[in-house]
């Protein structure tokens, strides 16, 4: 017996037709390529490749955090240390053993990446 699938369908557009996302948006200005309105190809290739290389040091940074002490600054002003244990596959939460708070220890615990301001580690 197969197994049905959900359909995921996106909303209704700033005109009401439509289905997607408005590109006068600010968030989809800030999000999307700015290189679309030149309309370069090479302008285009040459951001795409730095979008590569940043997100692959990015990600290089992460896997060598893993085990590591991590310093986390935090809003207002928190500072927290823990040993860093993995991120989401979405880069949205931070899995940390031994926190170390002002509050006390917590042996495990998720940090939400949109709660850190800064993190370091030493290599």
């Amino acid at each position: 017996m197969k197994v049905p699938v959900a359909v995921i369908r996106l909303p209704h557009g700033p005109d009401g037709s439509s289905r997607g996302f408005d590109p006068n948006s600010p968030r989809f200005q800030a999000l999307g390529p700015a290189s679309l309105s030149s309309g370069s190809t090479a302008d285009l290739e040459q951001e795409q490749q730095s979008r590569v290389t940043l997100r692959e040091r990015y990600l290089r940074s992460l896997s060598a955090m893993v085990g590591r002490p991590v310093r986390f600054t935090m809003y207002e002003r928190v500072k927290v240390t823990a040993l860093f244990g993995a991120s989401d596959i979405d880069i949205l939460n931070f899995q940390v053993s031994e926190l170390q708070t002002p509050l006390g220890i917590q042996r495990e615990a998720l940090l939400r990446c949109s709660d850190i301001i800064a993190y370091s580690f030493e290599l």
